[in-house]
């Protein structure tokens, strides 16, 4: 077998990204822009719940994109506090509107990820609704005027990004020559600008989640968005 890294989390490892991760970001940052006049024109907190699973590149870069004034990832658990500080702070500097990008995995401090209930007996839990949960927790710490938006399963569809139809072709491509020289059990990857294969236990050993020292989160701390601690 010959693997290929396809997901919009982007937390395979080995590659420095999958194919169907720029896509989600650029629907997600659309979304996030268009919220943006909704929030400014009526005053509002706009919490916006993105896919990512248990990574947080996905809410990460799309909330840098976007503008978002708090990012919140599995990576880093959050404190309300510091997030409705950080509102609070905003509005004390005339900037009365606020988005709050959230993971779906990401999760409070001393707390747990939210997932919801299978609905079938053949279906499992999934991670989902820490988007009205933040909502509903933040109601009992502040008065502002609060709308959950989840995008959900808008990002995994529509036609791809530029960027993720070459990069398919280029991986696919590579995985014929690799299955056609007789190397197998290995991923195509890409590494800096150049397609590789790594062995394919390794890539899929351990989630690729976004490192604490990334230099995205020290571009946002730089910035002054609230990451939630």
């Amino acid at each position: 077998m010959v693997g290929v890294p396809k997901t919009i989390d982007n937390d395979i490892g080995c590659t420095d990204v999958t194919f169907g991760f720029d896509t989600a970001l650029c629907t997600a940052t659309e979304a996030i822009d268009k919220l943006h006049t909704t929030a400014e024109s009526d005053h509002r907190v706009m919490i916006v719940e993105v896919m990512g699973r248990n990574a947080g590149w996905l809410a990460l870069r799309s909330g840098l994109a976007g503008g978002g004034d708090v990012i919140l990832i599995p990576e880093i658990p959050f404190s309300l506090q510091a997030i409705v500080q950080k509102i609070a702070g905003r509005r004390a500097q005339g900037r009365l509107f606020s988005i709050i990008v959230v993971a779906e995995g990401a999760q409070p401090l001393g707390g747990q990820q939210v997932y919801q209930p299978a609905a079938t007996s053949v279906e499992q839990s999934r991670l989902g609704g820490i988007g009205q949960w933040l909502a509903d927790a933040m109601r009992g710490l502040c008065d502002y005027e609060i709308r959950v938006v989840v995008l959900g399963y808008i990002q995994r569809g529509g036609s791809p990004s530029p960027f993720d139809r070459i990069l398919a072709t280029r991986f696919g491509a590579a995985a014929v020559r690799t299955v056609a020289e007789g190397q197998l059990d290995v991923m195509v990857a890409l590494r800096s600008t150049e397609i590789i294969t790594v062995p394919l236990g390794e890539a899929i050993a351990q989630v690729r989640v976004v490192p604490l020292t990334s230099d995205l989160i020290l571009t946002a701390q730089g910035l002054g968005i609230c990451l939630g601690a």
